[in-house]
């Protein structure tokens, strides 16, 4: 029989503890600027977060004590990193639920998104943004993909056309995360691909030329050959 995940006063105290880690706003600065994947050394995420090498230090201890940091030892440098794909997505739905749940004053907060980073940024492993959130409707459209709940599997059509995207399809469903789910973008407020698919994916287009890494962290750039792609597949 599974662990309750409630106390004896009907309390849950992991959803409790969670929420207190990301309350700190230094905290969820640290997070946020993990978000596009990288590992970072402390000094840097001290900066980022406007503190004090000891308080971010402290911080630091409590992120990776609670599961929400890895810390990666090389040398003598230590780097954290986001602890899974699934905190990652986690935060990325927190920053959606910001979104919606804000004060009617601070409504169009989407427009005030950096129209580079609304259009094409990374979540974690995956692609994020307008022109994400647009590829994964097509595939649902296209019967590419099949949902159930969050979870998505890919139809015979779905996988010929990953394949011909260098796509793996054996190879991301034996990795020890969802294949494919759905994953709420909090710009566009409408899911985007998540899950090793969707990772595989971005991997692929990178390979491919078609999404390139900028100086600014998270945002994607969308080169003319991938724009050729990403229309055409759009339009089909």
């Amino acid at each position: 029989m599974a662990a309750s995940l409630t106390d004896e006063n009907n309390h849950f105290p992991g959803l409790t503890r969670i929420a207190a880690l990301l309350a700190d706003p230094g905290r969820a600065a640290m997070l946020w600027a993990l978000m596009d994947g990288s590992a970072r050394p402390a000094g840097e995420l001290t900066m980022i977060a406007g503190l004090s090498p000891s308080a971010a230090s402290a911080h630091l201890a409590r992120l990776t004590d609670g599961g929400l940091l890895a810390l990666d030892v090389r040398g003598r440098h230590r780097y954290f990193r986001i602890a899974s794909p699934d905190i990652a997505a986690t935060i990325e739905a927190l920053a959606n639920v910001a979104q919606v749940s804000a004060p009617q004053r601070t409504a169009p907060q989407p427009r005030t998104v950096p129209l580079d980073m609304r259009y094409a940024r990374t979540c974690y492993d995956h692609m994020a943004g307008e022109l994400s959130v647009q590829i994964f409707e097509r595939m649902v459209e296209r019967g590419l993909l099949t949902p159930d709940g969050t979870s998505l599997d890919a139809t015979p059509a779905g996988a010929a056309r990953f394949a011909d995207w260098g796509i793996d399809m054996a190879l991301q469903k034996s990795r020890r995360r969802r294949f494919a789910c759905t994953c709420p973008d909090w710009s566009e407020r409408r899911p985007h691909l998540g899950g090793a698919l969707g990772a595989a994916l971005l991997d692929s287009w990178y390979a491919q030329g078609w999404v390139e890494r900028t100086a600014r962290p998270r945002i994607l750039r969308i080169t003319p050959l991938g724009h050729r792609h990403f229309d055409a597949f759009l339009a089909a």
